[in-house]
């Protein structure tokens, strides 16, 4: 048993890279370190110990986790420098042999921490934990608060999904979860904290209940049952995950939000069959048409994957029509890297890296548009917009239920609250390359 005494008022730092299920799982090892006595490093201060959690979506996020670690440990050269996350589970000794990583956990040891730190002294080379993903069977919940007003709930962790490009059943194992009962509950206790919206996170999330017996549908019709919260978002599902029983109960709630997020990855049906995603392109459509039924003002994310292997020029013109075709609001376009160990590799067709680099781009152009003809369509409503926290300035920013980004002079008495306005025209200044609408209000939600 470690005495955590040696621990108090020691000094940590986080960094998370990736999805907000990361961020989910930082806040969670947080909470232990806090537990343990430690507290989060303030401006200026040197840290004790430094945990960095990391993603290997890619090869471009596995680089961007190299240059992190690497500054992480210039920042605090005497810091005690965790490493976990999907990298960490696919590379282990590629991290362990970086300089200043003292600690190397994996999937089923990174929220067991406290078991790994005899003491802060600096190790000759970072020490692997990590258990083969197959043999990690645990669900850990955990929530994360934001810099701003949402909640990240995780409702589930895992894919036995097996699409030929993928790296994440290596990184995260087989899909579980913990109960309803046990969610509802952690969903309450982030009520209990100040919660007004909550995103329900997870890496396939309409797999929901596969090691519990119970359905995702289950799990939204008692999450709408929880008293106090103001918004629901789910964050990503796949589009033969979601049913018309789920659209149509959402539609009717006032607490599940017209704003869906659901992974494409390529329209056309012969590069999903190579992808081996579960779906035909015609499956996706009737769902995109359902929601559009039954929540006209619905905001819909879609994340396409360019330049698999494969994709000639016709698939890529044939699936960019397809694209063009659909109701949506918005693309995350990921440009296909090679990952060590996939199904994809065995596919002969390469696609070069400059064509990859024009494809994604026609698809972030198109994306654009889509998104300013739905902000467009949205101008002259009223909607309720729950205000952001942020830096004092001349502008607040805050987001609709249907994910419409608001700007209005910054006003601190009404951070983290809901004010029904109507939506105007164009702010004319994009912040980050954010475009928002300009608002007046109505009167004030609560």
């Amino acid at each position: 048993m470690i005495d955590t005494s040696q621990f108090t008022d020691k000094k940590a730092a986080y960094l998370t890279l990736g999805c907000r299920l990361n961020f989910s799982e930082t806040s969670a090892i947080g909470k232990t370190l806090s537990d343990a006595g430690f507290r989060k490093v303030r401006a200026g201060e040197q840290a004790d110990i430094c945990v960095i959690n990391t993603c290997s979506v890619t090869d471009i996020a596995d680089k961007k986790c190299r240059q992190a670690i690497h500054k992480m440990v210039r920042n605090h050269p005497d810091a005690f420098v965790v490493v976990t996350g999907c990298y960490a589970q696919l590379k282990p000794e590629e991290i362990a042999g970086i300089e200043g990583v003292d600690l190397v956990l994996g999937a089923n040891e990174k929220f067991d921490v406290l078991n790994f730190i005899e003491d802060l002294h600096k190790k000759g080379r970072g020490e692997v934990h990590s258990t083969a993903i197959d043999d990690v069977k645990a669900f850990h919940p955990s929530v994360s608060h934001d810099d701003r007003t949402r909640f990240f709930l995780k409702v589930q962790d895992g894919c036995d999904y097996r699409c030929s490009y993928c790296t994440i059943p290596f990184a995260r194992g087989k899909s579980r979860n913990g109960t309803i009962a046990d969610t509802v509950k952690i969903a309450e206790q982030a009520v209990a904290e100040g919660a007004k919206e909550i995103v329900l996170s997870g890496i396939n999330i309409g797999d929901f209940g596969k090691s519990t017996g119970e359905t995702f549908f289950e799990l939204v019709q008692a999450l709408d049952n929880v008293k106090g919260v103001e918004r629901y978002r789910i964050s990503s599902i796949e589009p033969n995950l979601i049913t018309n029983e789920i659209i149509d109960f959402a539609a009717k709630s006032s607490h599940f939000v017209p704003h869906y997020h659901i992974p494409l990855q390529s329209g056309n049906n012969e590069i999903l069959g190579l992808m081996r995603r579960r779906y035909k392109r015609e499956l996706f459509a009737e769902r995109i048409t359902e929601i559009k039924r039954v929540m006209p003002d619905a905001f819909i994310g879609v994340d396409v994957i360019v330049g698999v292997r494969g994709e000639t020029d016709e698939h890529f013109e044939d699936a960019y029509r397809f694209i063009e075709s659909l109701p949506i609001s918005q693309l995350h376009v990921f440009t296909y890297s090679e990952r060590p160990g996939t199904k994809a590799l065995e596919i002969d067709y390469t696609v070069p890296i400059n064509v990859r680099k024009q494809r994604s781009e026609r698809l972030h152009e198109l994306s654009e548009r889509k998104t300013r003809a739905f902000y467009e369509s949205q101008i002259g409503k009223s909607a309720k917009v729950l205000w952001e926290s942020a830096r004092k300035g001349e502008w607040m920013h805050g987001f609709t239920d249907n994910y419409v980004r608001v700007s209005a002079p910054y006003d601190k008495s009404k951070i983290n609250t809901i004010e029904e306005v109507v939506l105007k025209g164009f702010h004319p200044e994009e912040d980050h390359g954010m475009m928002s609408l300009d608002c007046e209000l109505v009167h004030s939600a609560q």
